[in-house]
């Protein structure tokens, strides 16, 4: 219950864990603000009473807080309803027509880029061709050009942007700079500084994060099992990562770089592994371990369309490799089922196509080598948000910014 939170006139934050602690005004009233904002997107269509009900502010704040939402366009009220005890009540929906959040994925050989309104309904979703080129400037500059273009997009359309968040596929610390993206070759780079200049200040936020992490976010707020507290997303691009919900939050790590289980070894001598070493997941379930041959990611969706043709003719060799990465695979997802117990494991990238055939596997490995009986509750599944999972997660990065209390518009009024 959401009572712990109270508003009113006064400057206090009462929690459940830690009693009264003193709070300026203006944070106060930025914290019941998102909270009503969070209720309005998970209960819709709602009434004010329904929100004071549910949330323990006092009716007079809740009207104030409303009043403001409807001024700043993130809520609307949408007619009356008599299916109540009582007076009719003016119900109240999300509004969010002047916003729009941007979600942008660096791969390889392309950049996908996704626009969301307040309530997650797409706005524009594109896939354009890219090479990072020989240094993170080049990258950074054809990455800002197509971002500028989607800015320009939703502009013509009458809408503020609220941020963007860019999923990399490498290491991305906890301040969102980029310690290594091997596929693409850079180190050390501030990408978020330095698309800020390439936009040229654009006056929003800019977020950095990894893509396993974003993809786990998209799949929180927008997938199949949207809404559960314990979730882990496995990549299947180029690389294995995974992106770690637990408790409802995302699982980042002391300097950001949780979720390498691509790189857990599973066989010492095993196939070697791009980052030097042994029987790697990445090198016993990854990609290359279906293909068994570097490929570049244009070739890869040829191949994999391939693969499928020939495991539904049932071709003997692709059934047995289809097999024994299925099986690697399963060992590496009994890791994190014993480790961390999650509801849902969720295979995304070039696995969705290949799940027919993996997921058996998986689930039988699942079965044998996770101690708490019946795998602990935790299901394998493949994605159903397709290749731009974390383009998609990056705008959910920038929701989830607004749901935290950074409003459009900063706090005008104090109650």
């Amino acid at each position: 219950m959401l009572g712990s939170l109270l508003g009113g006139n006064g400057a206090e934050l009462i929690t459940s864990t830690t009693g009264p602690q003193p709070a300026d005004f203006a944070d106060v009233r930025a914290t019941n603000l998102a909270v009503v904002l969070r209720f309005v997107r998970e209960h819709a269509p709602c009434s004010r009473a329904d929100i004071a009900a549910s949330t323990g502010l006092n009716k007079a704040t809740v009207s104030s807080l409303v009043a403001d939402l409807i001024d700043r366009r993130l809520v609307r009220e949408t007619g009356l309803t008599e299916n109540r005890v009582g007076r009719p009540a003016t119900m109240l929906v999300l509004d969010g027509s002047p916003y729009a959040a941007i979600g942008v994925e660096i791969n390889v050989d392309s950049v996908s880029a996704v626009a969301t309104g307040l309530a997650g309904e797409r706005l524009l979703t594109w896939r354009r061709s890219f090479s990072g080129g020989d240094s993170v400037n080049q990258g950074v500059a054809g990455v800002g050009a197509i971002v500028r273009r989607v800015v320009n997009r939703m502009t013509k359309e009458e809408r503020h942007v609220l941020g963007l968040a860019v999923a990399v596929p490498g290491l991305v610390d906890v301040q969102g700079n980029v310690r290594i993206a091997p596929n693409l070759g850079w180190h050390d780079a501030d990408i978020g500084g330095d698309l800020a200049k390439a936009l040229r200040d654009p006056g929003f936020p800019i977020q950095v994060d990894n893509d396993a992490n974003l993809a786990a976010l998209a799949e929180q707020r927008f997938g199949a099992h949207s809404g559960a507290s314990d979730l882990v997303y496995l990549t299947g691009e180029m690389g294995v990562g995974a992106g770690i919900i637990l408790d409802g939050r995302l699982r980042r790590g002391g300097l950001g770089y949780s979720g390498e289980i691509g790189h857990v070894q599973l066989d010492p001598d095993g196939p070697e592994c791009h980052c030097g070493r042994r029987g790697c997941l990445e090198a016993m379930a990854g990609i290359g371990a279906v293909l068994r041959k570097d490929l570049s990611p244009a070739e890869i969706q040829v191949e994999i369309e391939e693969v499928v043709r020939l495991a539904r003719a049932g071709d003997p060799a692709t059934l047995a490799t289809l097999g024994s990465v299925g099986g690697s695979l399963g060992r590496g997802v009994s890791i994190l089922a014993n480790l961390l117990n999650p509801e849902v494991i969720i295979l995304g990238g070039y696995y969705v196509p290949l799940a027919p055939w993996l997921l058996p596997v998986v689930q039988g490995e699942l079965a044998d080598r996770v101690i708490a009986a019946e795998a602990g509750g935790c299901q394998v599944v493949a994605s159903t948000l397709g290749h731009d999972a974390a383009a998609l997660g990056g705008a959910a990065r920038v929701l989830d910014s607004i749901d935290s209390g950074r409003l459009p518009g900063g706090i005008s009024r104090i109650p």
